[in-house]
């Protein structure tokens, strides 16, 4: 799976241990892939058991002291193998869309609130977005490495964006539905 690889990605940005780790998935790749402290753990383990990555010698041996890993050559071609490597799109499952697709049959009872607390939430994610586009790509950071990011970034946005827009419609079809809120 991709767990691993976004692992690799993320040490070879920058040596880290688990915790900050964890705490950068929460803060950047977390945006479009989520893992838990436990599965980043465990994903470090086998890494490691491959060969992939090692632990970074201590400057002081102390009990119970976080490790720190770097990526080895072996784990930098692993991932370079995966990003060349053709992938075909996953088909996309959202349960929403179930749960309006159901509303059509068994009645639209709690759907439009959910629709306006959805619309609500993905407002937030776009502000927090643009926040770190104006923070983290100002004019003239046009590397390939800033470019790239800035390209992931803009995707999110984007997603945002039309999740904003479609749930917009939706609510907007909502008040024209006529009648009781049962089918």
């Amino acid at each position: 799976m991709s767990l691993p690889h976004a692992i690799l990605t993320a040490l070879l940005e920058k040596p880290s241990s688990g915790l900050e780790l964890t705490r950068r998935f929460d803060k950047s790749i977390g945006y479009f892939w989520s893992a838990t402290h436990q599965q980043i753990y465990r994903e470090l383990g086998k890494l490691e058991a491959e060969g992939f990555i090692r632990t970074l010698p201590s400057q002081q041996p102390a009990r119970g002291q976080k490790k720190s890993y770097e990526v080895l050559p072996a784990g930098r071609a692993e991932l370079a193998r995966w990003t060349g490597a053709s992938q075909d799109p996953k088909p996309h499952r959202d349960t929403l869309l179930l749960r309006m697709r159901a509303a059509a049959v068994v009645g639209t009872a709690g759907i439009e609130a959910d629709l306006r607390r959805h619309l609500e939430l993905h407002q937030r994610q776009l502000a927090e977005y643009e926040e770190i586009e104006k923070r983290d790509f100002p004019p003239g950071r046009d590397s390939s490495q800033d470019r790239l990011r800035h390209l992931v970034l803009r995707a999110g946005i984007d997603l945002e964006t039309f999740w904003i827009q479609w749930l917009t419609g939706a609510l907007e079809e909502f008040a024209e539905l006529p009648g009781p809120e049962t089918a």
